[in-house]
């Protein structure tokens, strides 16, 4: 059985990732990264009930959850972690004093969250891809 998340809670993520982006790039405030870096790499040691823009956004989708359809955790999980390198890479370069290095991840990041909400989820693509590659190194590696 595949497990799943609801898709509202995937956007509440992509959503506040965003919105957190923005406030960085208007402050510049390295704590900004720093605690979306936690709430992150707490959703994903611990699953989107734990992170707090779900926690936060849960309350108001009520009824939205039960219509919407939903995504594989495992895909979740993934591109959750894509986002916790991301925000790892910004994290130290900006507290290393490389700030140009730093705005970049963060923008990446940005931009990839930006993407999922407008319907093109990057972290998908590269999924699919590597999901594909392994399948062929099996059929290749077993022959």
């Amino acid at each position: 059985m595949v497990k799943e998340i609801p898709i509202p809670y995937v956007r509440s993520n992509q959503a506040g990732i965003v919105l957190s982006l923005i406030a960085f790039f208007i402050t510049q405030s390295v704590w900004i990264i720093a605690v979306l870096f936690f709430i992150q790499a707490i959703g994903l040691a611990f699953g989107a009930k734990a992170n707090l823009f779900v926690r936060i956004a849960r309350p108001f989708l009520g009824s939205l959850v039960s219509r919407s359809g939903t995504e594989a955790v495992e895909l979740q999980r993934f591109n959750n972690l894509l986002a916790v390198l991301f925000l790892t890479a910004s994290l130290v370069s900006l507290l290393l004093g490389f700030g140009t290095a730093g705005n970049i991840f963060a923008a990446m990041m940005g931009a990839a969250a930006l993407a999922a909400l407008l319907g093109y989820c990057i972290g998908c693509t590269i999924y699919f891809q590597y999901k594909q590659f392994r399948a062929r190194r099996l059929r290749h590696g077993s022959q």
